[in-house]
């Protein structure tokens, strides 16, 4: 039987933006700051408050946009519930109509139709109607806590890197650093999902590195913290 990755898809999501978006944004505003001419421990303090505030952020964003992407399937599947109540024979006719779409001739489309709402109507309306399946249920708690322990993980990288480095260095040993592990990151996702590999890393530092560039050169050019 095959393996297939789509029941991962809810928790990778979350588990590669926060820790992509960990590293990046911590990376960034640190480069910011030390290309604006602050001392380390300026750099470490902003450092740290951002990992803070934006666990805080990715959790709570991931909540509620989870949360609301449920709500709207909730509602359409109380609709579809009232509808089979309702009006079965219609909401055969419909499901047929779908399967006639999908290549079957009328009659088994009819047939078929009909043994998968005697077996669970709902589900069948769900899935093949509506494009809801559990493998892609939201779950909104599962996403917010990784979404927030991601973040935490990808942002202390660069916070490491700011402790360990002497300040003369300290930008391009962030920036190197953090590229390496967009790059691990990018390949390790690719690698679970099931997507290809190279692509992926190459995407994920290219971006990566654009932001962290821009940030660091707005921090040069205006000598303030970015």
């Amino acid at each position: 039987m095959e393996k297939h990755r789509i029941h991962r898809i809810g928790w990778l999501r979350a588990a590669v933006l926060g820790a992509n978006d960990g590293i990046v944004s911590t990376a960034s505003l640190v480069m910011g700051i030390a290309a604006a001419g602050s001392d380390k421990s300026s750099i470490l303090l902003a450092g740290a408050a951002g990992l803070v505030a934006g666990a805080m952020s990715m959790a709570a964003g991931e909540y509620v946009s989870v949360s609301s992407q449920a709500d709207t399937e909730k509602a359409d599947l109380d609709i579809e519930r009232r509808e089979l109540a309702n009006n079965p024979d219609y909401e055969h006719d419909e499901m047929t109509e779908i399967y006639i779409q999908r290549g079957l001739e009328p009659e088994l489309a009819a047939e078929v139709a009909k043994q998968l709402m005697a077996h669970d109507a709902l589900e069948a309306h769900a899935r093949d109607e509506l494009g809801i399946s559990v493998a892609t249920q939201p779950r909104p708690v599962q996403a917010a806590l990784t979404s927030a322990l991601t973040f935490s993980v990808g942002a202390s990288l660069p916070l490491l890197g700011v402790v360990l480095a002497p300040l003369a260095i300290l930008q391009w040993l962030v920036a190197g650093s953090c590229l390496f592990s967009l790059a691990l990151l990018g390949a390790i996702a690719a690698r679970v999902g099931g997507a290809p590999v190279l692509r992926a890393a190459a995407r994920v530092v290219f971006w990566s590195a654009s932001a962290m560039a821009l940030t660091s050169a707005v921090g040069r050019l205006f000598g303030v913290e970015a």
